[in-house]
């Protein structure tokens, strides 16, 4: 990553309100237990107040590479938040670093602060599983495990957390129901779950994370590898879902952004150049390079 010379002091947060009395979502510390809360609300809410995240001053490097370089932004809570920029720019960088798995690639580190609500998910206390629970992700390519059944793939993070006192059958179906996908396969549920097709398997890989009943999703690219109708039910899906939780989404197709997303960040070059309602960002940008980027003449 080349520096740039431009100052971020002029970001400002987007005026869109939080959801109405979002919970605080303290997180377990490494003695407590990932499952403390398991089981006592349904995965399928017809609506959830969640927590926002808050981001300060955040910058992530791989080995000696500067990677992403003092980026502050608010996800607002039951909003859908785009992060759109070339190839590069760092904003799946960021969307790692939103629930700790960017320290998993070998000599890479971050620093700043993430807040989850109020709380701080870099503090030394903080168990970085219960982070993860908390703040599930759903990656590009769909990745089922393939040796599971459909059911045993959405059952699968329960039984990792630990999960107890949880009607397993009764948690699978609801959030098989909340990844609409329950019409599609509840007369199979024993087949592998690697024989749906590309969407259907995007739908499961989101149901499996519903299931642990996260804060936040994160989602990376979740629809580059799939057709146009698998698209459009992805995206119907995330307007369903913000209903439930705050959800971030990296996605290189503006379209997409435009039409799932309430606020729109921008990066470039490892920085954070604009986030402002979607509506703005597309057509009044505050910044020249955002402008540049959205009409085609780069990127």
């Amino acid at each position: 990553m080349t520096d740039q010379t431009r100052t971020m002091d002029d970001q400002t947060t987007p005026d869109i309100p939080p959801g109405d009395g979002a919970p605080r979502a303290p997180l377990p510390s490494r003695a407590g237990s990932v499952a403390a809360d398991a089981g006592l609300r349904p995965a399928v809410e017809p609506t959830r107040a969640a927590p926002g995240i808050s981001v300060e001053d955040l910058n992530a490097y791989y080995a000696a590479n500067h990677a992403i370089r003092g980026v502050s932004i608010e996800y607002a809570p039951n909003r859908v938040t785009a992060m759109i920029g070339p190839s590069g720019c760092g904003k799946s960088t960021v969307l790692r670093c939103l629930n700790r798995m960017h320290e998993e690639i070998p000599n890479a580190r971050a620093d700043g602060r993430v807040r989850l609500d109020d709380q701080d998910i870099y503090a030394d206390s903080v168990d970085v599983v219960a982070v993860r629970r908390a703040i599930g992700m759903v990656f590009q390519k769909p990745n089922p495990f393939p040796t599971m059944s459909i059911f045993d793939n959405v059952a699968a993070g329960l039984k990792l957390n630990g999960v107890k006192g949880v009607d397993l059958k009764e948690r699978v179906e609801e959030s098989l129901r909340a990844a609409g996908l329950w019409d599609e396969v509840k007369d199979r549920l024993a087949s592998p779950g690697i024989g749906l097709s590309g969407g259907q398997q995007q739908r499961l890989c989101i149901a499996r994370t519903i299931a642990v009943q996260p804060s936040v999703i994160l989602m990376d690219e979740p629809c580059s590898a799939l057709d146009p109708i698998a698209t459009l039910k992805i995206e119907e899906l995330i307007a369903d879902l913000k209903q439930r939780f705050t959800i971030i989404i990296v996605t290189h197709n503006m379209q997409q952004a435009a039409r799932v997303a309430d606020t729109t960040a921008f990066f470039l070059l490892g920085e954070l150049i604009e986030h402002a309602p979607t509506e703005k960002v597309f057509t009044t940008p505050s910044d020249e390079r955002t402008e540049q980027y959205v009409t085609g003449k780069f990127g």
